[in-house]
């Protein structure tokens, strides 16, 4: 589409002296722009650029084709400490090299090459381009298209129609951004993301932040809003009490959703479980004003102008509202641990409080808070609704229109059936009525006929309901129609769309999902079709599905696109939204919040995305020239000195570097391209901190190679050099983005990845440059993780071996053309081969999801590589080592390997990741308890016969909403019959059928873990909670300090163990305190001293004295 920009000539007269951050400011303000993405073109020394940081709310990113003016700003940016936030890079001059509508404020005094309609092409909607043209300042708006739409509330708009009047939004192909939190909380218990809109390019949601070691620790719930087309945060809101975060899986509650609404430059949210309705400026998140007597809003809609709050004026009491008997929660699902209070909680599932109460309908002036009328009585949850004359509702047995102005009764339909619940004792939470307002029609389905909450899956007890459509004007039934089973465990789903009414039936695994599409007049069946792919089909995921107006996105197992014009359907099973919520489909884009979810692990996105529909601007070109990839630098080929010569201090005890690796060094991540985790180092007794460095920021793991440390300070984008023996900083060098996981010591180079698409050689002695290669195939950067990042990031531990570094770039084999496996001469950086991974079969040229089985796809997401001399590896994919994939799965290659199916970089701890030694995992509600039958845990390490680790014991690893924890040792690999080494164990009940050589409890959690000969050393904070006790004691405010006390422990601020064990017996042999945890998997052996990076930011070396 072609936008014409809006311009406006503005002077900006600079003040006598002003300085950088002067102008910085005067520049923002002329632009108008409060937050989001800044690209600064003609970066220069880089003082302006770090000056347009003007706040958390902005992340900036500068560009120059002078390399050596990117060196001196990078050098700039790195002495404010302000690395990562904001970033300089080399670009060729001609093009932006940034996706589609993802900047929101250009800055330049001159464009050079670049035109105009480049700068258009990479501003988002609403985004401003602020240049200097012929000594004048041009302020150039990019108009937000009329093809795409905005999504206020829950269900689109104050009508409930949850249909987007946005033709941009398609099957996903390109990712606009991402961001965390990686994971949900817990799949058993209450999901993380509670709601979702967006206005005015941006988006608003409730987020539950807190650790996702253990449902029971504290919640940390905030609205957060980001730029919708960026990602950039720009505001983050706290909120002290929500729902109970172990309220169980599948049980909604269903309103909470829409307590969140945003229009224009204003959101409207409760602020707490109790808390009255708030209106927020949606620039900055400060508070506008409160609604009079609104405490306990439990809905809220906004229609031309009138905010219309549901609330319920009996205060929310978690122990009033919840039975207080536990046999009414005996029926609980089998999927929770149970305890007293999770009985309440399951009786409150079918509380009287979702149909009944003190609730009172209350209408405000949105602009100026004046209460303008109210109306006590029943209203059934989510059926409130609004048209430009009139509000709508279901009373429990009709429905009832009011005059939006006054509040006056203006009809009330005869009796419209709703479910009530098990025995007709009511709703129960995860379910609602859908009432939609559309065309002068209200429309209700009631699921009326459903008779079981669990609905689903291979179920043949589903009831099928009715859909009844009333006139808006007088209230009278004009038809009714069969309406089929739509909701597992959520409202059901009504669409009107282009004149007709649609629904599907898509509860149900296994079969069915046939949409039909009814007149909106008559009733009529206008319209039916099956689906039109034949694949594994699992239930509908347990929210609502959502539409525009050509597609219906349900989610059946991923996100299927089906168009009503044609009945296709467009499968995306590697992607899915969060539980409860779902997806949001607007501004052009498909909104996923994150998910619990362990369903093809190997393949499904993560975290919070943002994805675009397939777009030529974005596609790759056919041909990309390696030569233009390499860039060459002033240690390209120079021969390595030794450490000696480069310090200042010659006398040091640190021996030379050599140009071979000493059997007793550390020198990759892991130790070796195995990933062991083990050294035949020896570690002495009697340990001490022999120096402690300050390094600041979120260090990855080091490695160690002739007397030398190599850290990197992730979000900083810098990786150091330390001197081993007296933990002086050696140099320092700032990448061009994140650098995830440690370098990689070969030969007297450091060879790593970065975030922004490349992989890059440094002299180890003084880190000079060597050369840099582009391993993504353009340069085209977007926002993830609240970075600027290229579209295909490299992980920081490249695979070195026999010369040849290997490096993947890419986030998904299914969006972006893939992945691309790099094998590049270690040497001299120069390309050897290159390997696409897309969503093709190699071998039959079909889509990769056409080998779906059951739950489980061929690997499709980027990990750190590991080798066994023969084989490459990528998370359970095997290839041989030109990267083509041996025994493309999802079934396993027959050669083990450790590794985890989530990646190697994923340090959440959630309760569905670990890692494991096999050659495969199975992903859905049975595989991600492979730990029992397979050595597994949440860290390993491995000599050539046994395997160490810490991990939940067998009882523990499904349907169990607490975990107790092992240190043990196993053999690797199943005795020669093929026996498992551990069985399904019942909670507390149980034993493996092999027993492991020892199990220990330790009084840490271990995050850090290094075999050193046959000493294994393992490092955390401490345990200080028994899970099951807690559990079943959860209310008690001795139980909740203690849950306080472990959370303070696993965030640092309470100290740390280190202890050694003997491998072969189990017997721990010494004990140390650190005064901070380690980074996950930051403890490494090399030359007899043990090295620990840790989560303050500090790198610490333990030796005898």
């Amino acid at each position: 589409m072609v936008l014409a920009p809006a311009v406006g000539i503005i002077g900006l007269a600079a003040a006598a002296g002003a300085g950088p951050k002067e102008d910085a400011q005067q520049i923002l303000d002329a632009a108008g722009v409060k937050g989001g993405l800044v690209a600064h073109v003609g970066c220069g020394d880089g003082q302006l650029t770090a000056a347009l940081r003007a706040g958390d709310a902005y992340l900036v990113h500068g560009l120059d084709t002078d390399a050596a003016n990117v060196a001196g700003a990078r050098a700039h940016i790195h002495s404010l400490g302000l690395d990562g936030a904001v970033s300089v890079a080399t670009f060729d001059g001609a093009r932006l090299p940034y996706i589609d509508n993802v900047v929101n404020l250009v800055v330049a005094e001159a464009l050079g090459n670049v035109p105009m309609a480049d700068v258009m092409r990479a501003l988002a909607p609403g985004g401003v381009a602020y240049t200097k043209e012929g000594g004048q300042w041009k302020r150039q708006v990019k108009p937000r298209p009329k093809e795409i739409d905005e999504w206020t509330h829950y269900l689109h708009d104050a009508g409930n129609n949850a249909v987007a009047h946005d033709t941009v939004v398609g099957p996903p192909r390109h990712l606009q951004w991402q961001c965390g939190p990686r994971w949900s909380r817990h799949h058993d218990h209450m999901a993380s993301v509670s709601a979702v809109v967006s206005a005015g390019g941006r988006l608003f949601y409730i987020l539950d932040e807190g650790s996702r070691v253990s449902p029971q620790l504290p919640s940390d719930w905030h609205l957060v809003a980001r730029d919708a087309f960026s990602g950039v945060l720009l505001w983050k809101r706290p909120i002290e009490q929500w729902h109970p975060q172990l309220w169980p899986l599948k049980s909604g509650p269903a309103n909470l959703p829409r307590r969140l609404v945003a229009e224009g430059a204003f959101v409207y949210a409760t602020l707490g479980i109790g808390a009255p309705v708030t209106a927020l400026d949606a620039a900055c998140g400060k508070t506008v004003r409160e609604y009079p007597n609104t405490a306990g809003a439990e809905e809220l809609i906004l229609s031309g102008g009138v905010l219309l709050a549901l609330v319920n004026r009996t205060p929310f009491d978690m122990e009033a509202d919840l039975a207080t008997d536990p046999e009414e929660g005996k029926s609980r699902d089998h999927r929770t641990t149970y305890s007293p209070y999770m009985a309440r909680i399951w009786a409150g599932i079918r509380s009287r409080r979702w149909t009944h109460g003190n609730r009172v309908l209350g209408a405000f002036d949105a602009a100026s808070g004046r209460p303008l009328w109210e109306q006590a009585g029943p209203v059934i949850p989510l059926t409130l609704a609004a048209d430009a004359h009139q509000v709508y509702y279901h009373n429990g047995s009709a429905i009832v229109a009011l005059e939006r102005a006054t509040g006056k009764t203006r009809w009330t339909s005869e009796p419209a059936p709703v479910w009530q619940g098990l025995g007709g004792h009511g709703l129960q939470s995860w379910f609602a009525p859908t009432l939609v307002v559309s065309d002068d029609k209200v429309l209700l389905a009631g699921g009326e006929k459903m008779h079981m909450p669990y609905v689903g899956w291979g179920s043949k007890d589903i009831g099928e309901d009715t859909m009844t459509a009333f006139s808006a004007k007088t209230g009278k039934k004009l038809w009714t129609a069969p309406h089929p089973y739509c909701g597992y465990n959520s409202p059901e789903d009504l669409f009107v769309i282009d004149g007709k009414v649609w629904a599907g039936a898509t509860a149900k695994g296994g079969g069915g999902g046939r949409y039909v599409g009814h007149d909106l007049g008559s009733g009529e069946l206008a319209k039916e079709f099956p689906p039109t792919v034949s694949t594994f089909w699992f239930h509908h995921r347990c929210h609502r599905a959502k539409a525009t107006d050509r597609y219906i996105l349900c989610s059946r197992t991923g996100i299927e696109f089906v168009d009503v014009q044609t009945g296709q359907w467009t499968i995306n099973h590697w992607v899915r939204g969060g539980c409860l919520y779902g997806i949001m489909p607007c501004n052009g884009l498909v909104y996923a919040p994150p998910h619990p979810c362990a369903c093809y692990p190997e393949a499904k996105l993560y975290g919070f995305v943002a994805l675009a529909a397939a777009s030529p601007s974005r596609a790759l070109p056919k041909t990309i020239p390696a030569g233009s990839r390499l860039h060459r630098g002033p240690a390209y080929g120079s021969t390595i000195s030794d450490l000696k010569s480069q310090i200042s201090n010659p006398k040091s005890e640190i021996p030379d570097l050599k140009s071979e690796i000493s059997k007793g060094d550390w020198p990759t991540y892991r130790h070796d391209p195995a990933r062991s985790g083990a050294t035949s180092s020896e570690v002495p007794a009697g340990l001490r901190c022999a120096w402690r460095t300050a390094l600041g920021g979120r260090l990855t793991p080091p490695v160690a190679s002739g007397g030398c440390l190599f850290v990197a300070d992730t979000d900083r984008c810098v990786v150091h050099a330390v001197d081993a023996g007296s933990g002086e900083k050696r140099w320092t060098h700032t990448a061009g983005g994140r650098v995830d996981s440690p370098p990689t010591y070969d030969r007297g180079r450091l060879v790593f990845g970065s975030a922004d698409g490349y992989v890059t050689a440094l002299r180890a002695s003084d880190g000079a440059l060597a050369w840099r290669f582009r391993a993504a195939p353009v340069d085209r950067r977007l926002v993830a993780f609240d970075q600027v990042e290229s579209v295909w990031p490299v992980h920081g531990s490249v695979l070195v071996q026999e010369g040849v570094a290997y490096a993947v770039a890419g986030r998904s084999m299914y969006i972006d053309g893939g992945l691309r496996l790099c094998r590049l001469n270690a040497e001299t950086g120069e390309l050897v081969g290159e390997t696409v991974f897309d969503d093709r079969d190699p071998e039959t040229g079909q889509n990769l999801q056409v080998r779906v089985k059951g739950l489980n796809m061929p690997v499709a997401l980027p990990d750190i590589l590991s080798s066994d001399a023969e084989c490459l590896y990528m998370r359970s994919q095997a290839m041989d080592l030109e990267g083509k994939r041996l025994a493309l799965g999802p079934a396993g290659s027959g050669r083990d390997h450790l590794f985890t199916p989530y990646g190697f970089t994923d340090d959440t701890w959630f309760h569905r990741v670990y890692w494991l030694y096999g050659d495969s995992f199975q992903g859905g509600i049975g595989g991600y308890g492979n730990g029992r039958t397979n050595p597994a845990g949440r860290i390993l390490a491995s000599d050539e016969t046994t395997l160490f680790g810490y991990g939940r014991k067998p009882e523990y690893y499904r349907w169990s909403s607490v975990i107790d924890y092992q240190l043990f040792a196993t053999a690797r690999s199943p005795d020669a019959a093929g026996k498992p080494l551990s069985v399904a164990a019942k909670r507390g009940k149980g034993k493996p059928s092999l027993a492991y050589r020892w199990t220990r409890d330790v009084p840490m959690m271990v995050r850090a873990m290094a075999l050193a000969g046959r000493t294994l050393l393992v490092a955390g904070p401490e345990d200080l909670l028994d899970e099951d006790a807690a559990f079943q004691t959860f209310s008690d405010g001795a139980t909740q300090k203690q849950l306080a006390d472990q959370d303070a422990a696993l965030a640092g601020r309470r100290g740390a163990l280190l202890h050694a064990v003997d491998a072969d017996s189990g017997r721990t042999t010494a004990e140390y305190t650190m005064d901070s945890p380690p980074v996950f998997d930051g403890l490494i052996v090399a030359g007899g001293k043990v090295f620990i990076a840790t989560t303050d930011g500090h790198l610490q070396c333990w030796a005898r004295p």
